[in-house]
């Protein structure tokens, strides 16, 4: 899948953004991503609420294989074949995994920047009071 490719099928979704990413590309909307295209295929976004909908298609979560094991991530499930000839229905699954990608995004906790981590673990400083100079 090529980047025009893409932008031709999402059209009916509305924009996207499409960036290199492994061996394909990312596709997000409003700065959240929610698809991946890679040499497999096309994934969705996927979580505890559209996870049935993908399988009542038949489609299979993304998987790649190391030199020791085949890893299976859950969050991503491949796109139903029959979604590439109706552009509205693809439209309504990306609006749905969108969706999924946003409630993902709410649920991990904000990152703490390293310079409150450090001030929050620093113990106040111990020793004598300043002194006050006195007032002439």
């Amino acid at each position: 899948m090529d980047r025009d490719f893409l932008i031709d099928l999402f059209a009916d979704f509305g924009p996207v953004t499409i960036r290199r990413m492994f061996s394909g590309f990312g596709i997000s909307a409003d700065g959240t991503n929610f698809a991946l295209a890679l040499r497999a295929g096309l994934y969705f976004r996927a979580d505890d609420q559209t996870i049935p909908q993908f399988e009542a298609e038949g489609s299979q979560p993304f998987q790649y294989q190391t030199r020791s094991k085949t890893v299976t991530v859950n969050s991503y499930w491949q796109l139903p074949a029959r979604l590439f000839d109706d552009s509205e229905e693809l439209a309504n699954w990306a609006r749905t995994a969108l969706a999924a990608a946003q409630r993902a995004a709410l649920r991990k906790r904000p990152r703490v920047r390293k310079s409150a981590k450090v001030a929050a673990k620093r113990p106040a400083p111990k020793g004598k009071p300043a002194k006050r100079k006195a007032k002439a």
